[in-house]
């Protein structure tokens, strides 16, 4: 069974990676497994020139595993082969009760639109989106009659998600059993 879905979309400077944070500290506080995809427009690299692991790939590794008592990371280098798809990574994400994606505005998934007035772009992207069903801002916003909330009302977003999801009764049970 795949884990439920639910992205983070917005224009850069929108608060898109805050609120994606926020939210897994959240849902994490309530006891659920979260697993997070971030969507880049631009090159990045986890390693740095002189490591092994740059290295490796620098001599044409496909793919380099890196390993330690505390976490691993698996780098693939593209090399020219296309972007993989939304489902293409989700097929690499280990067990979890929920996957968060920031990005991938075009995805199919249901998402929450992060706007700001310190965005770059102010065009609403859920008017040309049906899968984004609310709103969060840290101003006054047009929320074309979409749920809106505060970029601040954490808990209150949590709910809707899980709500929307229908994973609500899943992690208040877990909240309480650690409660208990």
């Amino acid at each position: 069974m795949t884990a439920p879905i639910f992205g983070i979309v917005g224009w850069k400077n929108s608060g898109k990676t805050t609120l994606m944070a926020r939210l897994i500290d959240e849902f994490t506080a309530r006891g659920l497994v979260v697993s997070a995809i971030k969507h880049a427009h631009h090159s990045f690299d986890i390693d740095h020139p002189g490591r092994d692991s740059y290295r490796f790939r620098e001599s044409g590794a496909r793919q380099v595993a890196l390993v330690s008592p505390r976490r691993w990371a698996l780098m693939h280098e593209l090399h020219d082969e296309q972007k993989p798809e939304l489902e293409d990574v989700l097929a690499h994400i280990g067990p979890c009760d929920l996957v968060l994606v920031e990005g991938y505005k075009k995805g199919p998934h249901p998402k929450i639109e992060a706007r700001s007035p310190r965005s770059l772009t102010q065009d609403r992207l859920s008017d040309d989106d049906p899968n984004i069903v609310a709103v969060a801002s840290d101003s006054d916003t047009d929320t074309g009659g979409l749920p809106g909330f505060n970029v601040d009302d954490i808990e209150g977003i949590a709910d809707f998600i899980a709500g929307h999801l229908g994973i609500g009764d899943a992690a208040r049970k877990k909240d309480d059993a650690k409660a208990s």
